[in-house]
């Protein structure tokens, strides 16, 4: 019967993987993969009933904290976005440059991911890109630097990237210890291909299309939920460390006090407007199907971890391969390919706490690995993802134009990494 949880898994991850051939949601998949995985387990008899329940609640109070940060995460990106407070951002650019275009988009895109989110830093960013120029084979190319900035930016935070957050809040790595050790290895990551892809930027943007998006807000009232929201996000890890609660908490506390404010703001216009600023609106905008995928997928892989599996895969690894830089920066690679959602959620069950503690150098170069590797195939991460979907990225064109810099980039990062570790031990 243990064989048979790992064949549904197997599956299910075939199903998550060609989702887009199928036409069957990912969130579906992960959902039905996660409840038979331990179905099967439970009616095995290689446990106890009781005992397999007992399993399952803890598992369900660690991955509850990772489901309410990013739901929380998500209104208050939402909630900025109704009020049109990312026009503080895009107003700002005046440039006509090509050049020096691609490399604004890259620096913002790399340090906005750090304070929102790799998804939603690609989306912001690659729907500016659209009013700023119709030429299809520039806007395409500043789609592919976004996305690996995007990337990279969210690597070394631990509100940037997801799976830098499962590893935060599953007390693998700290956030002050994240920052110092991967902000390097990042900035490396993204340089590389902004380096190389500016030999192919030249001439200027023939006009810039207006940024006015119509918004009911005022200018006033737009700087006031951009700056809160953004201190909410970034208040997270001060949070934590003040209080030691989970980062859910702080990221609800945020939200909260978000929700005052806009509630007090807008308690004088009418109510039609009044509604389509509201968390509550926001609340009905967020991406659940992508809060009901990592429930799913993290569900499946916490019966693989109680079954024992993963530690056994731990062990054939080290046995095998044994070089630990060689490991993950396959897990890295192999997360252009597949989710990296569960490649880290694997990861996380497959050692043990006890053998690589807090901020071991494992979980750093894991975090910086699955975080890049995924920008090498434009479907390798949920940045890369986003731009398919809004700007119709070929999959062969990203292959031939982008992977090669994205490659590049990973590799030059990861030497780095593992170059300040060695050498000036960092």
């Amino acid at each position: 019967m243990s064989i048979l949880v790992v064949i549904i898994f197997v599956l299910g991850y075939l199903l998550i993987a060609f989702e887009h051939k199928l036409n069957i949601n990912k969130a579906a998949s992960a959902l039905l993969t996660g409840v038979l995985c331990w179905t099967v387990y439970i009616m095995s008899g290689i446990d106890e009933a009781h005992s397999i329940s007992e399993k399952l609640v803890e598992h369900l109070g660690d991955l509850s904290g990772i489901l309410f940060f990013l739901m929380g995460a998500m209104t208050i990106v939402e909630l900025i976005d109704a009020h049109g407070g990312f026009d503080v951002i895009t107003n700002l650019i005046t440039t006509t440059n090509k050049r020096k275009l691609l490399w604004i988009l890259g620096c913002i895109s790399f340090f906005l991911s750090a304070v929102l989110d790799n998804l939603t830093t690609a989306i912001v960013m690659v729907s500016l890109v659209r009013k700023l120029t119709d030429e299809k084979n520039d806007k395409l190319l500043y789609c592919g630097i976004i996305i690996i900035a995007a990337n990279a930016g969210g690597a070394w935070s631990p509100i940037g990237d997801v799976t830098t957050t499962m590893l935060w809040i599953g007390g693998q790595v700290s956030a002050p210890n994240i920052i110092v050790k991967l902000i390097l290895p990042s900035i490396v990551c993204l340089i590389v291909p902004l380096v190389l892809m500016s030999r192919f930027m030249k001439g200027s943007i023939v006009t810039l299309a207006s940024l006015d998006n119509g918004y009911v807000t005022t200018k006033k009232e737009r700087m006031i939920i951009f700056w809160l929201g953004l201190g909410s996000l970034l208040f997270v890890p001060v949070f934590k460390t003040i209080t030691h609660l989970p980062p859910f908490m702080g990221i609800l506390f945020g939200l909260g006090v978000l929700w005052v404010v806009t509630e007090l703001i807008h308690s004088k216009k009418n109510t039609e407007e009044r509604n389509s600023l509201t968390v509550v609106s926001a609340l009905q905008k967020i991406d659940v199907p992508s809060i009901l995928f990592f429930l799913g997928i993290l569900l499946a892989i916490s019966a693989l971890q109680s079954m024992g599996h993963l530690a056994q895969l731990a062990d054939i690894m080290n046995e095998k391969i044994k070089d630990i830089n060689i490991i993950v920066l396959s897990i890295g690679i192999l997360s252009a390919i597949v989710d990296n959602v569960p490649l880290v959620a694997a990861s996380m069950g497959m050692y043990d706490l006890s053998v690589y503690p807090i901020d071991d150098y494992l979980w750093e170069f894991l975090a910086y690995c699955a975080g890049t590797g995924g920008s090498i195939l434009v479907i390798g991460s949920a940045a890369g993802v986003a731009a398919m979907g809004i700007e119709k990225i070929d999959f062969m064109w990203y292959l031939k134009k982008i992977s090669w810099l994205a490659a590049l980039g990973y590799f030059a990062g990861a030497i780095t990494y593992i170059g300040q570790e060695y050498f000036f031990h960092l």
